[in-house]
């Protein structure tokens, strides 16, 4: 008994990090108002989380396009799981590095998602 305890706690540890995760729904690039629009699916004790960018810096990658990160921050990100919620965010594109650019956005622990913005 006392193995299979000891063999549960990766797994619950794991899954205690996937509930408090912030994952990416719909994502694409509106080029009429030059942002990206995010719907960010997140759990939490309230609605009102703030979601921001932290771009990284641009570098070269294939077929001559530069790639750049962002890093979407959770105002909230240790608030605890206890409700599902969505919510659309609008990032406004002034602060991209780089242009043309493959961007990957990246939020805790492990979600991404890439698109490309043109120039």
């Amino acid at each position: 008994m006392k193995r299979i305890i000891i063999g549960l706690l990766p797994l619950l540890a794991l899954s205690a990090l996937s509930a408090r995760a912030d994952n990416f729904g719909r994502v694409f690039y509106d080029r009429k108002n030059n942002q990206l629009v995010v719907t960010m699916i997140y759990r939490g004790t309230n609605p009102n989380h703030d979601f921001t960018l932290k771009w990284g810096e641009c570098h070269a990658g294939q077929a001559g396009l530069q790639e750049v990160t962002a890093e979407v921050l959770d105002d909230q990100f240790q608030d605890r799981a206890q409700q599902n919620f969505r919510a659309t965010k609008n990032f406004p594109l002034d602060g991209l590095p780089c242009r043309p650019a493959k961007v990957t956005l990246r939020t805790a622990p492990r979600f991404f998602y890439t698109l490309t913005i043109p120039g």
